[in-house]
Order: C-alpha cells, then structure tokens, then sequence
C-alpha cells in the first residue's frame, strides 16, 4: 500500500465547518471483507439541521469508480519507474500496456451497468478504459440500489444533501465497485486569490486596457520602496504615535495605475526567473503541450487570452496551440461560476502557463461544474487521452475534510495520479491560499491542515507559493515564503494613531505541511516526518506582488481589464510551463516532477529562507500622561507564530487612507527555512541552471 490513515476520531473539526457550507460531497471506504463503500459523514450531521429526507423522487447523477486490476503489480512498477537505481527506471508505460495490465476489464464494467439497471438506473456513459460508470435515476432508486438514506441537511445556513449511513454493495458488483460519487455534493474549491482591498476585503477595481504602457505594465513593478517616517496626530496634537519603516505601496495621489499597489507583467516575470537565456535557445516549451483541468471555464477565454498575449508580446493562441475539451459535457460560466471565481481561474491558469512557455500549446480540459466526480474524470480524460507531458490542477479542500469525511476521495484522485505517473506525465497541484487552515476554525479546534485535490498523494508534485519582490532590472531583490500579517496603526484621514494598534494577525499564505493519510514518499526520505510533506517547489503567489491578467470582468459590467491575481492558482501553472520546457530540453518524457526535484545538482533551485529587514516598520505611541509606549517590529507583526523572521512595511489604503503595518514571511504556524520548508518546498526554479539540472539527470546508470 502506498497510503496509510492516520488514526481520527469522528470529532466536530470546526477547521471545516466555512468550507462545508460551500462543499458538501461523497466518498467511499474499501474493505476486502464486507466490499462496503463509505460515505462516512457523523462529523457532518453533528453540526447540521437535519431537515428530513430528500425528495426519493428527484433525479441526481452517480459515478461508480470500478477497482483497477493487479493493483499491488502497478504499484510496484511505478515504484520502479521514479528509482534510479531500477532497470525500469523511467520505462514508462504506454496507454495501451496500462489498459491490458490494469485498467478494470470490460467484463467488470458490465456487470456494474447490469447492477445499475437492474436498479431501475440509466446508465449514461462507461468510461472507455473502464475506470468508471456515470449512471442516473430517482434518489429512491439510489438508496435502494447502495442501501442508504439520503437527507436534506442545512449546514451555516446553505442546505445539501448527505448521505446518512454508510453505503454497501453485495454480490459481484460489489466486488468490482471501488467507490461511488454523487450520493451528496461536496465540492473543490479555486485557489485563484485576487488582490484585495484589506479596508474591506472587496476586489481591487480592474484598469482599463487603455492604461497599458508600451510594454504592457499596467502596474507599479515596485513592490518593496525605501523606508519613509510618519506622524499620526490626533486633532494636531495629542495623543500622537510616530512610525517608520519599509513602505509598500504607492503615495495617495500617485497618477493611476496605482490600484493594487503591485502586479507583474509578463516580461517581469520572464525575466526574475531567468527565463530569457532559455528562450534565446529556443527553450520556451515547442512541442509539449500543458494541460489545464478546470471547471465551468471561462466564456471569454480566447480573446481575454490574446490580448493578454497582445500586450505581452506572446504568441497569439489559435487552433494549432490552443484547444478545449469538454469531456463532462458543454460548459459555461454562469452564476456558479463566477460565484466560485472559475473564470478568474481559467484565465489566470491559461495567460500564466502561456507567459511562462509561450512556445507550448495549451489543452483545457473544462469540466460541467467543480464536483469531485467532476473534475475526478476531467482529469481522467486528459491522462487517458495522453494530451500532454504536465497537468496543471489549481484547486484543492483541507486534507481533513476528505480525511474525516471523505478519505475514498483521496485513494481516487491518488489512483488517478498514479496512472499520470505511470504513463509519465507530471500532474502538479496548488497547495492553497490559506496556510495551515486555521484561518477557517472558527471555534479555535486547533486542527490544522494541509490542503488536498490529489496534492498530498505521492504521485503528485505539491506547488506552494512565495512573495517575491523585485529590481528595477527585474531580477528578484528578495523572496519569502507566502505569508501576510496585518496590523492597522491609523484611522482614516486625517490619520489619528489607532490605540493600541489593531491585530488582524494571518489574511492568507502559501498551504502545505504534513499529509494525514499518505506516507512519505521515497524521495522525500531527507525530509522530516512519516508522512507526506508538501509542497514540493513554489513560485510567486501573492496577490500583493501578484501577476497580471486580461479579463472580461463579470463582476466590473463585463469590461474587458487589466488586474491582478495570485494565489498557488499562479504558482502552479507557473510551474507547470517551467516543466514543459524541462521536458522539451530532455528530449524525453520526464514524468512526475516531484522526484526530480530532490536529487537536483546544487543552484538548480533557488533556496527560499527566511529572511529580514533592518528597516521593518516600528513605531512610537505618545498619549499622555502614559508614558511613551514603542510597538517593535515583532509586536506589530504579531501573532508572528514560529516565523522570528519576516520583512514589514508601512502602507495606507488608496480608499479608506487608513494606515497598516503588512508583515511578509508570517505564514499561520508554517514556517520558511533554509532546505526544504513546509510553505515554499526546496525553493523556487532557477531558470537556466533548473533545466540544465534536470537534462544533466536523464541519462539512466547502465546495468
């Protein structure tokens, strides 16, 4: 086996409680003895109003996953394929050779329609490897059918169905049957993080396209700007306080763009990863092709795309180097869409992936929603269908709502990965945009979580996220580990000093730490801990040195603007256009990334450590008679956890004018570290030496 659980009692994880009122969903447990499938779910119904049984006449959607053949062969040759010491080492398998070898025979696949059918449901499609059978009917015919009741239950006041016992299957089918999806409707979430007024929490405004500048900069490249002193009075007088530090963002008055205060352009980005000497080598991802797997996708995609191309000066996508597939059905970004930020996904995963290797075609892979099933078999289609040598996933949920509720979810998508893997093709995943997640436990259960969507499994490469800051010349001045702290130190115009200063404490930062349910792989063996550690690799998330993106707004009355994302929705696909070019340059499939990264030669990845300012921001409070009372810098960041180093500035709202102290490098309890660290992984690719680090490897030791 290459999972193991962690044991979890069936307690309240409140860590869960804000996602479930938007994810609500299915799994199975496998058991050799009773061929059960679970949808474990007293953690759920503890915290829920249950409104009583779900219409038995309403028609929803199944998806029965089908056990794969010679389970324990496939592990071992895939096993073999990532170990260099293996005469098997990087022997991958061909389509054709997973499908007669492992993938679940026809005869499976019949047996389970004939199941299905006999229990009065329609049978809509079988996968054409046999992994899964998608089937229809009334929910009576369901219960009946997996010996369940299905409810209606109100959880933070949004209502969903559950199953509420455990579901089971006897006979032959049982036998054949792995899991089955859709009994209730939990769901991934997008990890497209847009940059954000703090006053309010709202969504910077977007630039007009007509703000371009001749290189397509529509924002400050200045992130980090020198250290400036302020006086905050009140009334003119007293009490007063005086700050001084780095300062980030622009003056108030500063002729727009000045909203947000930083964002990157293409030429920016190429150029801090050292990028260019790639591509005056032709190194730029020809002939490799990056897939994208989302949901619901976006309906203005290909023109937001070439004019973000256009700007660039990026090639511009067409039908030869861009294509969509819809295995799951038509799509479309309406009101579900763009209430989950699926078409700021799309267009960040697309624009950002062609920035990168803008010599590679792009395939995406939209599935009909963001269900697990869903995306379960987009992701399916495009490893089945072998579109390309990476797959780029930027969605994800807290590992422990699938640990506690759900853990068949993750032993699918680890099965999916693992056939990636085998077929050598690398699927990256985001880590996620809210550190440890304790930003979602509200009722302070101290459970903390690394983020899954298949990122945890072994077969996958784990992408994190940075806040990086640049020079004039767009080399990188400076990286930390994503992680931002908040502390207000003045009120509104005319700016009287907040007393005592205002601790937001953690708004967001890179995910990753320990894996719950799978062990450690192999070449993470130099790696504290049994099990799983991610991330993997990370490049630039941060929406406060976030990129740039072309979008047909929504949300701003469909105009086509210019605005800024971050987010490990941006590292990922970052990254994934890096290892297309690493695959070009190879000249042979490399497969899953993950492995590669450890054993690379030194400089091949740029370290990420924690580092710190001489001018981190302090400041003084004068409110006589009280003596004088002076704020540190490790004060103002404040709850700083186990990161002791960090770089804060000054920086003052362009709405509200309020002042605040922000705090880069403060990720929740994770922690930035010299080697391997569990918000940026082994650091962030270093352009020509990465490549050259990975070709210098592909030659396998004669035997």
């Amino acid at each position: 086996m290459i999972y193991r659980t962690r044991y979890f009692s069936r307690i309240v994880p409140s860590v869960l409680l804000a996602v479930l009122a938007l994810m609500v969903g299915s799994a199975y447990s496998q058991s050799s003895s009773s061929n059960a499938v679970s949808d474990g779910t007293p953690a759920l119904l503890a915290n829920s109003q249950n409104l009583g049984a779900e219409d038995a006449s309403k028609q929803i959607a199944v998806t029965v996953w089908l056990r794969q053949r010679n389970k324990e062969t496939l592990d071992t040759m895939v096993r073999d394929m990532y170990d260099k010491n293996s005469p098997n080492y990087h022997h991958f398998l061909t389509r054709e050779q997973y499908r007669s070898m492992f993938a679940p025979s026809s005869q499976d696949a019949g047996t389970v329609r004939s199941f299905l059918v006999n229990n009065k449901l329609r049978v809509t499609s079988i996968e054409k490897h046999n992994h899964y059978v998608v089937a229809e009917g009334q929910i009576g015919n369901i219960q009946k059918a997996f010996n369940v009741q299905i409810n209606r239950v109100m959880v933070n006041g949004a209502v969903h169905r559950v199953n509420m016992s455990e579901a089971s299957v006897s006979g032959p089918a049982g036998a054949a049957i792995a899991s089955v999806q859709g009994l209730n409707d939990l769901s991934y979430k997008s990890y497209a993080k847009r940059s954000a007024n703090p006053d309010t929490g709202k969504p910077f405004r977007g630039l007009p396209l007509s703000g371009a500048g001749p290189d397509g900069l529509f924002f400050s490249q200045e992130c980090m700007r020198p250290p400036e002193a302020h006086i905050f009075t009140t009334g003119g007088g007293a009490p007063f306080a005086v700050y001084s530090g780095n300062r980030y963002g622009a003056d108030l008055g500063t002729p727009a763009p000045n909203l947000p205060s930083c964002g990157y352009d293409a030429a920016e980005m190429q150029a801090a990863y050292g990028l260019n000497a790639l591509y005056s080598t032709g190194l730029n991802g020809a002939g490799q092709t990056i897939v994208i797997v989302d949901a619901f996708g976006s309906n203005t995609i290909t023109s937001d795309a070439n004019q973000f191309s256009s700007l660039n000066g990026l090639p511009a996508l067409t039908s030869t180097n861009f294509q969509t597939f819809t295995p799951t059905g038509p799509v479309t970004c309406a009101a579900a869409c763009i209430a989950g930020n699926w078409e700021y996904e799309t267009t960040l995963d697309v624009e950002w992936a062609h920035a990168i290797a803008p010599g590679a075609n792009i395939a995406l892979v939209l599935g009909t929603d963001n269900n697990f099933s869903t995306l379960d078999e987009a992701n399916l289609f495009a490893i089945d269908n072998e579109l390309g040598s990476v797959i780029s996933n930027s969605f994800g949920i807290p590992e422990i709502v699938l640990v506690d509720f759900l853990p068949s979810e993750l032993v699918v998508e680890n099965g999916i990965s693992e056939i990636a893997a085998a077929l050598g093709i690398s699927q990256d995943i985001s880590t996620g945009d809210s550190g440890d997640n304790l930003i979602f436990d509200t009722a302070n259960f101290g459970i903390k979580s690394t983020s899954a969507g298949g990122g945890t499994s072994p077969f996958d490469t784990a992408v994190g996220g940075t806040s990086t800051f640049l020079n004039s010349d767009n080399s990188i001045n400076f990286q930390t580990g994503w992680g931002l702290n908040e502390t207000r130190i003045a009120n509104p115009n005319p700016n009287p000093p907040t007393i005592p200063p205002l601790f937001f404490g953690f708004l967001e930062g890179s995910g990753g730490g320990e894996s719950t349910f799978f062990l450690k792989p192999s070449f993470q063996k130099k790696v504290h801990g049994k099990f799983r550690q991610t991330p993997d690799i990370s490049m630039n998330a941060d929406p406060e040195t976030g990129n740039e993106i072309i979008i047909t707004d929504p949300n701003q009355g469909n105009q086509t603007l210019a605005e800024v994302f971050g987010g490990t929705s941006l590292s990922c696909p970052m990254f994934s256009a890096v290892w297309a070019i690493a695959n070009q340059a190879a000249g042979v499939p490399l497969g899953q990334a993950a492995p590669w990264l450890y054993v690379l030669p030194s400089g091949s990845i740029l370290d990420v450590v924690p580092v710190s300012s001489p001018f981190n921001a302090t400041g003084t409070i004068f409110n006589p008679p009280n003596p004088p009372m002076f704020e540190s810098a490790a004060t103002l960041a404040q709850p700083v956890q186990k990161s002791r180093k960090f770089v804060s500035a000054l920086f003052q709202s362009p709405t509200s004018t309020r002042w605040d102290v922000f705090s880069f490098g403060t990720d929740s309890s994770l922690t930035t570290a010299t080697g391997w660290d569990n918000v940026t992984g082994l650091g962030t690719p270093n352009g020509l030496s990465f490549i050259q680090g990975v070709v210098g490897l592909t030659t396998p030791p004669a035997h």
